[in-house]
């Protein structure tokens, strides 16, 4: 089980971080970064680092805003 969690971190965390890197070329990239924060946060609290899961929902929230302020 260990493995997986390992596994399935290493590919939201990847996920995550391309999708905050592309963020300046669409919109659209901002909404999936967060999607990706909030999937870090499950892992994070799955591998039993709460405090890096609060910290990815909070980021999730910072995005979603920054989401809704862009034009």
């Amino acid at each position: 089980m260990h493995d997986i969690v390992t596994i399935y971190g290493v590919v939201v965390v990847t996920f995550m971080m391309l999708m905050y890197a592309l963020e300046s070329r669409a919109r659209f990239y901002i909404i999936l970064f967060s999607l990706g924060c909030v999937l870090s946060s499950v892992y994070g609290f799955a591998s039993g680092a709460w405090p890096f899961g609060v910290v990815e929902i909070i980021w999730s929230f910072v995005a979603i805003r920054r989401w809704q302020t862009n034009t």
